[in-house]
């Protein structure tokens, strides 16, 4: 175990696996202790404020060294989030230092700079004992998996369209790999993605299993007949809270100093820096953000994918608002393909598998839902703000958004129903999911944890065709064994992605 390359070979085989039920913790140095040459060596790709609180839970896990951080913007500069100070009041609470980066209250915290301080801090004091060389800063990721040879996985909380870029340039190089939502905000670069980790074998881990909710009660209605035969599947959210801008920016502002623009566009088009498409609001813009259905709808749907075998929908049809301006006088609709609506409804058709019926999904977001069922009028209760309901020819269900507290409308709960499953509980921001455990042990040899890119084929195949159908405002056939819109070839070009010189999958 002497060299790196040993090292990494245990880490990657079911011996190693082996070896560590063989040799007792305890016995090479208390029980909690994991020595250097056993631990998953990580580099942590994004440095936002998001990325900065799922930096978190990887510090306090001593089956995890985090040995490198990277990101395009060096400095604090121009983040936006939910409150002024409660991420950098979560990060003094995670540090074990209510006077960490004091004086900055009115920032912001983000950028590998302060990513870099996090990770030194941490282990400093919290981790003291470790032997630690202190953590490394990148701003390219291609230079990270060039000149950081200790590594053995990365976790990337980009912007979305760097998620399968890096993720397939990670797996190249055989590094295991943990990724936020979505795989990639394009269908082909998601399925080649999803493809890179099937011949790659390394360990792969995609973050929205850990929130989704069960479907073992709806399932058992649903098979006892207790709503008839599924006929439609309805989620809501109130997403987007965040701008969705409906012209494109005509002003040039400086880009900030240490951000290098360049990297952060990565395989997009060129285009002048404005702050609008960047921290917290990309997610809007179809060049570099998935929209509502891809932030909310893992979280949500891929439970419900994966219970009722949905995959290869025959049809998407968008519904969605749109925005108008006056020219000169004139009223006139603004022609946008380049940012997704305030308020959108799109209707999947799913076709008939085994002994599921054709089935109908349908997404809302925007604050827009279904109509109030009959059955909650009775009850003089209204839909809540954001949640789920399955339709049968006799009877609904309605839950929570993430399938949680499910309850037959209009019914009393059949004798012998097992107790409602809620979703996964939130976990504290300090510790593991148990799909993060499960993707440790995968890196050591174990089995892929539930929540492995390959099975997110189905639900990244929806929340990509829901952009394009958005995109195009046109109800779209879709042929899923050839992977082409057949109604609409011009739409085609979405569902992939023209990559910068330089930016190829296959020279990243």
């Amino acid at each position: 175990m002497s060299s790196e390359p040993n090292r990494r070979k245990f880490l990657g085989t079911a011996a190693g696996v082996a070896a560590f039920t063989i040799v007792p913790r305890h016995v090479l140095g208390g029980p909690n202790y994991i020595a250097p040459s056993d631990k998953i060596t990580l580099a942590h790709i994004g440095t936002g404020t998001e990325g900065l609180r799922e930096i978190q839970p990887l510090l306090a896990a001593p089956e995890i060294q985090i040995v490198a951080v990277c990101d395009p913007c060096k400095f604090a500069t121009g983040y936006r989030d939910w409150s002024k100070d409660g991420l950098l009041r979560d990060l003094r609470r995670a540090l074990g230092k209510p006077d960490w980066r004091v004086g900055t209250e009115a920032v912001i915290p983000g950028g590998r700079d302060v990513g870099q301080n996090v990770v030194d801090t941490y282990y400093s004091g919290l981790r003291s004992g470790e032997s630690f060389k202190g953590c490394a800063a990148f701003a390219d990721f291609r230079e990270l998996f060039e000149k950081q040879k200790d590594l053995d996985a990365v976790k990337i909380m980009t912007p979305d369209h760097l998620h399968g870029v890096i993720s397939m340039a990670a797996m190249k190089r055989r590094k295991h790999v943990i990724l936020h939502k979505p795989i990639a905000n394009r269908l082909k670069e998601a399925k080649m993605t999803i493809e890179a980790a099937r011949t790659s074998g390394v360990a792969t881990h995609f973050m929205p299993w850990d929130s989704n909710g069960s479907m073992e009660q709806v399932l058992a209605w649903i098979r006892d007949g207790a709503i008839g035969t599924l006929r439609e599947v309805h989620n809501w959210t109130n997403r987007p809270v965040w701008p969705q801008y409906p012209t494109l920016p005509t002003d040039t502002p400086p880009v900030p100093e240490g951000f290098d623009w360049d990297l952060w566009l990565g395989p997009e088009a060129a285009r002048p820096y404005h702050p609008n498409y960047t921290h917290m609001v990309f997610r809007g813009w179809y060049d570099f953000g998935g929209g509502s259905m891809a932030d909310m709808g893992h979280y949500s749907l891929w439970t419900v994918f994966r219970a009722l075998e949905l995959s290869g929908p025959t049809s998407v049809e968008p519904m969605q608002s749109h925005d108008c301006q006056l020219t000169d006088g004139v009223s006139g609709t603004v022609r946008n393909d380049f940012s997704f609506p305030t308020a959108s409804v799109v209707r999947f058709k799913y076709p008939a598998r085994g002994a599921r019926p054709a089935v109908d999904l349908i997404w809302y977001e925007g604050g827009l839902h279904p109509p109030t069922p009959e059955e909650l009028d009775a009850e003089r209760k209204e839909l809540p703000a954001e949640g789920m309901m399955f339709t049968g020819d006799k009877g609904k269900i309605l839950a929570g958004f993430r399938v949680e507290t499910p309850r037959l409308l209009g019914k009393q709960q059949v004798s012998g129903d097992f107790a409602a499953s809620p979703a996964r509980a939130p976990r504290d921001p300090g510790q593991l999911s148990a799909g993060l455990r499960q993707w440790i042990a995968a890196c050591k040899g174990g089995a892929q944890s539930p929540g492995s890119f390959l099975h997110a084929g189905p639900i990244s195949e929806a929340v990509n065709l829901y952009a394009v159908a958005l995109r195009t405002r046109k109800r779209l056939l879709y042929d899923a064994e050839s992977m082409k819109i057949t109604n609409a070839p011009e739409a085609n070009r979405y569902l992939s992605r023209d990559y910068r010189k330089g930016w190829e999958l296959e020279s990243v």
